[in-house]
């Protein structure tokens, strides 16, 4: 059998080597079409065969087909952040990437980014068999954010790798390494670090900011990660910011592209425009007199794709008017189709070794599996007193409550796709303690109020032709006539199409219609609000009759319409929608609106015998340029770190209850809880955790995992510890300049286990340029195998000038059985010991270097759990 199986798998790789096969030169009518040359003279040929105008088409993020050569439309704008993001194909969804940051596993994050690019692949060809070829179905994705999260409100910081460059850095090689794949020629997909550079909020003046550092900051601060993803993991390409830096748009800037970018670093990738923001240069940074300025000079400076606008059209009269060349432009158009190359596009598929990438790998065993290790590994418990988790699985009544308990949305974070199966910690607990225990639920609050909204699903309780859901007829015409081209049962009505995607089956995106109708028996006299969000027209059909909508006046906005329901009464409900043209997004929801009672909460939970709260915030709040005004929050970003004050009374009334209670908080950032860390005997943050989220957490709290989630950001104390939002500068931020004490520090987790500490191995002296070993023993001295992040901080001692008070330089995610011991070893290179000195100057410093090693940083606020050993090390010149 085994010498079968080898023959077998012999077999079939000669089958697949053998069709391919190089055809000659001359069979081929264009040179760029002849595998057999290099990618640098294909490119050189495609590009010399290219009108003017035809280059300047190529350099929007929509390149169009030129049809007269046989090159494909291609869209460059695609999202994988955690996990294929806004694709029409079911993926899987990983924890958000400031939960990925939580684990400090570069490996397990090394493995999502394969996943990734796998699941990649599949969508970019099934959609390439189907000639779909629209936005999100390419290669290139505009992945990792590799920004600093230098302030807990920015709102977009949930999609960065958290406030230390070296665990960024680390992430983000790790991602890019995975994501790209490893062979010499051929890229699996493209990363692009984002956004270059000095980048992180306000979300609501973005577009117009001009920022400034010291040169410190810039290269002790803001410049590591990036530097990392292009000198050593050779990302394929770099986004730059919307944001000014002094003076000049990210975009046309001197110091940053020219100067460090492509000078410096040697980047010969490609760089894209954030979108919308080379009209940014003119329209908002009043930087420069026109579109036609403003497109020459960020292709002077480098900037090769013009994402979301139509601004680099005016290359062409740029170019006639002697504002750049034809040959400037080339050099981008160069930059782009090696891209498209490297990614096979113009290969036959047995040269592209990830042509073979089919639909199977798309939600396959393995990634769901992985998706739920990193959502487990993400956990940081942050408080236990008197050991109140684990909870037991003999618990009969459990009360699961908050506005996180039950909602899918909030455990996807942002810049997602959409998987097949969600899980939320109501729905987890549920199963694993199945029918041995009563679990209830209520959402009880919303997150800033009282008043919520109790989700009618029509998907779940309307029905017909005898099946529960909506019976969604498609047309490809805008008009409902004729027979539907797909009929099927829906259960729920939450889309986006894209220009060129498929809505189902073979109906496109422009020019189609969709009409879903069911039938719902109300169970209570109450008011249904019917909520419908996206591009019109659409119209909300009633008992045959079509009722008139409310809400906001332009084309996007929710549209409402409240139905007096009565108790038994069977509604017929219909929604119709038509497009012809653009983004066609369409979205519908239901439900009652409800005042809170908080004493009726309380008497709900008196017979549990535990109550497990799931507040915090949601991606519905923070997150990019949001329609978001509530108290605390602002257009994504956040006026306060503050937990929302009606969640904390609940928390208070909860626990005069004298129940066990359990706060389980999700956010994508720093969250300020000085009352719950002082009176709740037990916090985990869980993040924004992907499709697993809801099991990973009753893993948790029932004890079928030991968390070792660390924080990746300082958890502060209140909004008085923060500086100034607008500035930059880094005095007073985060652990490494932060003179405070925080609440919960950088790098903080506690375990079900305790580990001790000893044995450091440490060199008394040495000398600039060296490598310095360290080694440690690391001891689970608790009563339950678990993982350990061990972690290193460097504290230069004594220096002259601006340094932080310790920077992370070397961690490790290891597995302890109990009693079991381990060394861990690090190597300082010289870059790690480096310094940044006033000028920006990178430097070997001599002098005295203290080397601390433990499970967190080495603060009197974990000594008790995480022992930590230091050494001073004489550095000589």
């Amino acid at each position: 059998m085994k010498r079968f199986l080898q023959l077998f798998f012999c077999s079939a790789v000669i089958v697949a080597v053998s069709a391919y096969v190089i055809k000659p030169a001359e069979s081929y009518q264009y040179n760029f079409q002849n595998p057999a040359l290099t990618i640098e003279q294909r490119v050189n040929d495609l590009v010399s065969r290219l009108t003017l105008q035809e280059k300047v088409g190529q350099m929007l993020n929509a390149a169009p087909a030129v049809e007269r050569l046989g090159i494909p439309a291609y869209n460059w704008w695609n999202e994988t952040l955690h996990g294929v993001a806004r694709t029409p194909f079911k993926v899987t969804v990983f924890p958000q990437a400031i939960g990925m940051a939580a684990t400090f596993d570069v490996n397990a994050l090394h493995q999502m980014a394969e996943y990734s690019a796998d699941e990649g692949r599949a969508v970019y060809n099934e959609s390439i068999k189907q000639n779909h070829r629209g936005i999100y179905l390419g290669l290139t994705y505009w992945t990792p954010n590799i920004n600093i999260f230098r302030d807990p409100r920015w709102g977009r910081g949930q999609e960065t790798y958290g406030e230390d460059p070296y665990l960024t850095a680390s992430l983000g090689k790790s991602f890019v390494t995975g994501l790209q794949g490893n062979d010499p020629v051929y890229l699996k997909a493209a990363a692009c670090a984002k956004h270059y550079a000095i980048h992180s909020g306000p979300e609501p003046t973005r577009h117009e900011f001009n920022t400034d550092v010291s040169n410190h900051d810039l290269w002790e601060t803001y410049l590591p990660a990036f530097h990392d993803l292009i000198v050593e993991s050779k990302v394929a390409g770099v986004m730059c910011a919307y944001n000014a830096f002094r003076g000049e748009p990210c975009c046309g800037s001197g110091i940053l592209l020219n100067d460090i970018l492509r000078k410096q670093w040697n980047f010969t990738g490609y760089l894209t425009s954030d979108c919308g923001g080379i009209d940014d240069f003119y329209q908002k940074h009043k930087t420069h007199a026109d579109a036609e300025a403003a497109a020459a000079d960020a292709v002077l400076h480098g900037t090769d794709v013009e994402c979301g606008n139509v601004t680099f059209l005016s290359l062409t009269k740029a170019v006639e008017h002697g504002k750049i060349t034809e040959q400037q432009i080339d050099v981008s158009l160069k930059r782009l189709f090696t891209i498209r190359f490297r990614l096979g596009m113009f290969d036959p598929p047995g040269k592209d070794k990830y042509a073979h990438i089919g639909a199977n790998m798309l939600e396959t065993p393995e990634h769901k599996a992985h998706a739920l290790k990193m959502a487990r590994q993400s956990v940081v418990l942050l408080k236990n007193q008197n050991n109140t988790l684990p909870l037991s699985k003999t618990l009969k009544r459990v009360a699961v409550i908050g506005p996180n308990a039950d909602n899918p949305i909030s455990v996807l974070g942002n810049y997602n796709g959409m998987p097949s199966e969600i899980s939320t910690p109501y729905k987890a607990i549920k199963a694993k303690l199945g029918n041995s225990a009563d679990v209830y639920y209520d959402q009880a609050i919303n997150y800033t109020s009282s008043s919520y909204t109790r989700n009618v699903d029509m998907g779940e309780m309307g029905s017909i032709d005898g099946q529960k859901g909506f019976k969604a007829e498609y047309w490809q015409n805008s008009t409902l006539s004729g027979k539907p081209d797909v009929t099927r049962m829906e259960t729920a009505i939450n889309y986006i199409w894209r220009d060129g995607t498929f809505v189902v089956g073979q109906v496109s995106q422009k020019n189609f219609s969709a009409r879903w109708t069911t039938n719902f028996t109300a169970g209570s006299n109450d008011d249904i609000t019917f909520e419908l969000t996206g591009n019109k027209p659409y119209r909300l059909i009633i008992d045959g009759e079509e009722r008139t909508l409310s809400g906001e006046p332009d084309g996007f906005g929710p549209k409402t319409y409240t139905l007096k329901a009565s108790k038994g009464k069977t509604y017929g409900i219909a929604l119709e929608y038509r497009q012809t043209e653009g983004r066609a997004t369409f979205a519908f929801k239901s439900g009652v609106a409800i005042k809170s009672d908080l004493n009726a909460i309380v008497q709900s939970v008196k017979n549990a015998d535990a109550v497990v709260f799931v507040g915090g915030i949601s991606p519905q709040l923070e997150g990019e340029e949001m329609r978001v005004n509530l108290p605390g929050f602002n257009g994504g970003d956040r006026t306060s770190i503050d937990l929302p004050k009606v969640q904390t009374d609940l928390l208070k009334a909860l626990q005069n209850t004298g129940k066990p209670v359990v706060f389980v908080m999700m956010t994508g950032s720093a969250i300020a809880i000085p009352w719950e860390a002082e009176h709740t005997p037990a916090i985990i943050n869980a993040w924004y955790g992907g499709q697993s989220a809801g099991t990973a957490i009753a893993d948790v709290l029932f004890g079928d995992y030991n968390p070792a989630g660390r924080l990746p950001v300082t958890f502060y104390k209140s909004d008085k510890d923060l500086p100034d939002f607008n500035s930059y500068s880094m005095e007073n931020r985060t652990y490494r300049y932060f003179k405070g004490a925080p609440l919960y520090g950088f790098g903080y987790g506690l375990s079900y286990s305790t580990f001790k500490y000893d044995g450091l191995n440490v060199p008394v002296v040495s000398r600039t340029g060296k490598t310095i070993p360290v080694s440690v023993k690391v001891t689970n001295t608790g009563k339950m195998a678990g993982d350990e992040v061990v972690q290193l901080y460097l504290t230069h001692l004594g220096l002259g000038y601006t340094a932080p008070i310790r920077s992370l330089k070397g961690f490790k995610r290891i597995y302890l059985k109990k009693g079991e011991s381990r060394m861990v070893t690090f190597n300082l290179t010289p870059k790690e010991l480096a310094v940044v000195d006033d000028r920006g100057n990178i430097i070997k410093a001599p002098g005295k270097l203290r080397i601390s090693v433990g499970g967190s940083q080495p603060d009197t606020q974990t000594r008790a759990s995480h022992k930590t050993v230091e050494r001073v090390v004489a550095i000589k010149g």
